[in-house]
C-alpha cells in the first residue's frame, strides 16, 4: 500500500453523481456548502481550481496502485501537492470514478483534525457541478461529464509546503466473455504532463492467457499462470488519456476477445481482436513441443572490425548456448564470398556446440559485403525436419559485392525461399539499406531490427532471440467464415496483419480490421501449435459494438497509414519511380486523407498541423505530401535519416497502443510531437489560431459557418455536453479556446474565450 507519513484518518467521503439537464435553473434554493478556494481534479488538470488565487498548488506527481482480484478493482490514487504561496491554502479533492464506485479510504498527511463529509444526494451533485462550470470556467472540467465523482471535505496545504492525499475506492469491473476491463478516468489533453505511476496487481482463480492497454505501453511481470503484475512503462508516465486495461481469462489453447466500434461510413465498423496463448505453454522449458533451428548468417567485411566483430562473435556463441536440447544451428559467414560451419544445419550436441565455439572464436573481418549470395545460401540449406527454421541476418553495410540490386536481392526472399525460413535482420551502424532489410524480414514472417552506432551489438542481438524463445504457434492461417462456416464473403476488409505473425512463449495477437454488416462472424485461426496441427475457432456478436471504444479506428488508421507509405517507400526501389506515377499519386492521396480525418500525422505529413497550412488547397496539400514522400520515404535508402523511417515504420505497422502526441523520430533520430492536433476518442481536432477545428470540418474552414453559437457555461452548452457524453464524446468541448465541430450533420461552435 502507498505509505503517508500519517495514521490514516477515518472518514466518510462524498460519492457524487453526476446527472446533467435543464434542471440546473430550479437547484438555487438548495443549500450546499460551497466549494473551496481550491479545488484539485488529479485527472483533469496539473493546477488547483482556484479562480481566486490561480495556480497557488500544483500537482507534481500522481502513483497509482490497482489491486484486481477476479471481476474486482481496488484502486488507491496518492497525489502529491506542492503549495508555490506563500500562505496556508484550503483545498478539496474531486475525482471522477466508474459507475457504482465505493469509496474505502481517504487521508492526507496534514495537521491534527478529522476529516469529514457527507454523502450527496443527486440534486446536490447537479449544483456541485453548476457550480464548478460557471465559478471556475475551465473547459478542462467538462471531460468528465457523465461520470460519478467522489468530493472528499476541506484539507490544508501549508505555505511553499508539500502533502500527500490518498483516495481509496472500489467498484466491478466490466467483464465481456472471457475478457475482463479496467478504466481509470483522464484527461485526454496534450497540455496534460503530470506523471502518473501506475501498478495493477491482478490475480485470478482462472489462468490469465494475456493482458493489454490500448492506452498505454506496459511492462508485464508474470508471477504465475493467475497472477500479473504490470506497470506504466517508464518512457509512458506522461501519456495522457484514460487508463485502459484488459485481461483474458484463458481458454483451451488460444484464447481470444474483440473490441468493436460501429461506422456507417465503412458499412459497419472497425474490430480489434486480441488473442493471448496459455499462460505457461511450455511447463519444463527444456523440451520444446516445436523446435527452432537457427542460421546465424554473420557479416565479416572490413567495416566489421574491431570491436563489431567481437560483439557479434558473443552474441554467436550466447545463442548456440541458449537453444535447448534437440534443437539445430548453423553459421554461415561472408564477406566477398560465402563460408559455412556446416552444410545444413546440425542438431545442437556437445560436440557441435565446442566445433561452433572454435568456429566462430576464428572469424576475422576484411572484404567486401555480398549480401546477395549470404542469403541465397542460408535459405536454399536442406531444412531440419519438423524445426521451425529461423534465420538471424547481419549486415553492417551496403552490398559492394556480386549481385547489388535492391530489387534482385529482395526477391531472393520474396521467390526463392522454398523452405519458408524467417529472416530477422539486424542492421548494425546506419550504413545500411534501411528499406531493404525491413522487406526481407517482412515478407518472411519477421522484423528487422537497427543498431544504432553507440548501441551494444551483442545485446540487440540476445534481446531480439530472448523474444524468439518457446514458439508456440507457427505457420497461422487466418480464415473469416459465415454461421453456415463457410467463407465469409465480404464481410471483412483491410486485415492487418495481412500474414499473421508466429506466435512465441508471452506473445499476443492484435488484429486490426473492418466488419461490414451486423450479423455474427467467425474467425478461425489454424496452424502448428505445440507441434500439432490446431484449429481455433472465435465467433463474435456486433451487438456490444460502442463508440466508446474509439481507440480501435485509430490505432486501425495508424496502421493503414504506414501500410500505405511502405508501399511507397518500396516503390523506391526503383529509381525511375517518382510522385508523379498514378500508382504513387493514389497511396499519397489516401494516406493525405486517412491523416487528416483521423489526425494521425507522421513525419511525412506533419506540415498539416502547422499554422498557415491551408487544408483548403487539396491540390497544393498532395503536392507536398507527394514531394515529402519522395524526397524521403523514396530517396533515402540509407543513411540515419533512413534508418529514422524504419524505426517510425517499425511502431507504426505492428502499432496496438494510441500515440496522442504522434510522436516520431526526425532525421536525426530525435523524438518530435505535434501537439496542434487533438485525438479525443474518435474524433480528432486542429488547432487553426485560438481555435480548434473539427477535422470533418477542417479542409472546409472559412467556407462553412455554424448554424449554432453556444456559449461555454450556458445552459444549451450543458445540453450538449450531455448530448456528447452519451457517446463518451464530451471531451470534444473541454478543449481551451473555441470549438467548431460537427453534431449530428450540424456546424456547432463553442465559444469558451474570455
Amino acid at each position: 500500500m502507498i505509505g503517508l507519513k500519517r495514521k490514516l484518518v477515518g472518514c466518510i467521503v462524498v460519492v457524487v453523481g453526476v446527472i446533467i439537464g435543464p434542471a440546473f435553473g430550479r437547484l438555487n434554493h438548495i443549500s450546499i456548502r460551497p466549494l473551496a478556494p481550491n479545488v484539485i481534479v488529479p485527472q483533469s488538470r496539473a493546477r488547483a481550481f482556484a479562480p481566486e488565487r490561480r495556480g497557488a498548488i500544483e500537482i507534481t506527481d500522481i502513483s497509482v496502485l490497482i489491486d484486481i482480484l477476479e471481476s474486482t478493482a481496488t484502486t488507491t490514487i496518492e497525489i502529491r501537492l506542492h503549495n508555490t504561496s506563500n500562505r496556508r491554502q484550503e483545498a478539496e479533492l474531486i475525482v471522477p470514478v466508474p459507475d457504482g464506485a465505493v469509496v474505502r479510504g481517504f487521508a492526507y498527511d496534514g495537521p491534527h483534525g478529522e476529516i469529514t463529509a457527507k454523502v450527496l444526494p443527486k440534486e446536490e451533485a447537479r449544483r456541485i457541478y453548476q457550480q464548478l462550470v460557471s465559478k471556475i470556467w475551465d473547459p478542462a472540467l467538462v471531460e468528465f461529464i457523465g461520470y460519478n465523482l467522489i468530493r472528499s471535505s476541506v484539507f490544508p496545504v501549508e505555505a511553499g509546503g508539500r502533502q500527500k492525499v490518498r483516495l481509496t475506492y472500489e467498484h466491478l469491473l466490466e467483464v465481456d466473455g472471457n475478457r475482463v476491463d479496467y478504466i481509470l478516468p483522464r484527461t485526454e489533453s496534450l497540455e496534460y504532463a503530470v506523471p502518473w505511476n501506475i501498478t495493477a496487481n491482478i490475480k485470478a482463480k482462472r489462468p490469465i492467457s494475456t493482458v493489454y492497454s490500448a492506452s498505454h505501453k506496459l511492462d508485464i511481470k508474470r508471477v504465475n499462470d493467475k497472477q500479473l503484475t504490470v506497470k506504466i512503462a517508464a518512457d509512458a508516465v506522461k501519456e495522457p488519456g484514460p487508463f485502459r486495461l484488459s485481461y483474458l481469462l484463458q481458454e483451451d489453447g488460444v484464447t481470444a476477445s474483440m473490441f468493436a466500434y460501429p461506422d456507417k461510413k465503412v458499412g459497419g465498423g472497425y474490430f480489434l481482436l486480441l488473442a493471448g496463448l496459455p499462460a505457461e505453454a511450455l511447463k519444463s522449458g527444456e523440451n520444446p513441443t516445436i523446435k527452432r533451428e537457427v542460421t546465424l548468417v554473420i557479416d565479416r567485411s572490413g567495416s566489421m572490425r574491431n570491436e563489431k566483430i567481437k560483439q557479434v562473435k558473443e552474441a554467436a556463441l550466447q545463442i548456440i548456448a541458449g537453444l535447448k536440447k534437440g534443437e539445430a544451428f548453423n553459421v554461415i559467414i561472408y564477406n566477398n564470398t560465402v563460408q559455412w560451419f556446416s552444410k545444413k544445419p546440425v542438431v545442437k550436441t556437445q560436440e557441435n556446440e565446442d566445433a561452433a565455439r572454435a568456429y566462430i572464436e576464428g572469424i576475422t573481418a576484411n572484404g567486401g559485403t555480398n549480401i546477395h549470395d549470404a542469403l541465397v545460401e542460408a535459405l536454399s540449406q536442406e531444412p531440419t525436419k519438423g524445426m521451425l527454421p529461423i534465420v538471424l541476418f547481419l549486415t553492417d553495410g551496403l552490398p559492394t559485392v556480386g549481385q547489388t540490386s535492391e530489387i534482385a536481392i529482395r526477391n531472393v526472399v520474396m521467390k526463392k525461399n522454398p523452405h519458408k525460413r524467417r529472416v530477422f535482420t539486424f542492421g548494425v551502424g546506419v550504413d545500411v539499406n534501411a528499406p531493404l532489410l525491413e522487406k526481407i524480414a517482412s515478407e518472411s514472417r519477421a522484423k528487422a531490427e537497427f543498431i544504432l552506432p553507440k548501441e551494444d551489438v551483442e545485446v540487440k542481438i540476445g534481446r531480439v532471440f530472448k523474444r524468439l524463445t518457446g514458439p508456440v504457434l507457427a505457420d497461422a492461417e487466418l480464415e473469416v467464415l459465415n454461421k453456415a462456416g463457410e467463407p465469409a464473403v465480404g464481410r471483412t476488409r483491410d486485415i492487418m496483419p495481412e500474414r499473421l505473425p508466429d506466435l512465441f512463449e508471452g506473445d499476443q495477437l492484435v488484429l486490426l480490421g473492418q466488419y461490414v454488416g451486423k450479423e455474427p462472424i467467425t474467425f478461425r485461426i489454424s496452424g502448428n501449435y505445440m507441434g500439432k496441427k490446431r484449429t481455433f475457432k472465435f465467433t463474435f456478436k456486433f451487438k456490444k459494438a460502442s463508440v466508446k471504444n474509439g481507440f480501435v479506428p485509430r490505432l486501425w488508421a495508424s496502421r493503414k497509414i504506414a501500410q500505405l507509405i511502405d508501399a511507397v517507400r518500396q516503390a523506391g526501389a526503383d529509381a525511375k519511380v517518382s510522385k508523379n506515377d498514378p500508382k504513387i499519386k493514389e497511396l499519397v492521396d489516401e494516406i493525405v486523407r486517412l491523416s487528416t480525418e483521423f489526425g494521425i500525422l507522421t513525419e511525412y505529413t506533419a506540415f498539416l498541423a502547422r499554422e498557415g497550412t491551408n487544408l483548403r488547397s487539396p491540390d497544393a496539400i498532395r503536392h507536398k505530401a507527394g514531394a515529402s514522400l519522395e524526397s524521403r520515404a523514396m530517396r533515402d535508402r540509407s543513411g540515419l535519416g533512413a534508418v529514422n523511417q524504419s524505426f517510425n515504420m517499425s511502431f507504426q505497422k505492428s502499432q496496438s497502443v494510441l500515440n496522442y502526441g504522434n510522436d516520431y523520430y526526425n532525421e536525426l533520430m530525435e523524438r518530435v510531437s505535434i501537439t496542434n492536433v487533438q485525438q479525443i476518442n474518435d474524433q480528432a481536432y486542429y488547432r487553426r489560431g485560438n481555435r480548434w477545428v473539427d477535422s470533418r470540418l477542417v479542409s472546409k474552414e472559412g467556407e462553412v459557418k455554424p448554424t449554432r453559437i453556444i456559449e461555454f457555461g450556458s445552459e444549451e452548452f450543458i445540453e450538449l455536453a450531455r448530448k456528447l457524453a452519451k457517446e463518451n464524446r464530451q471531451g470534444s468541448i473541454a478543449l481551451r479556446g473555441d470549438i467548431m465541430l460537427m453534431v449530428d450533420n450540424e456546424v456547432v461552435l463553442v465559444r469558451n474565450t474570455r
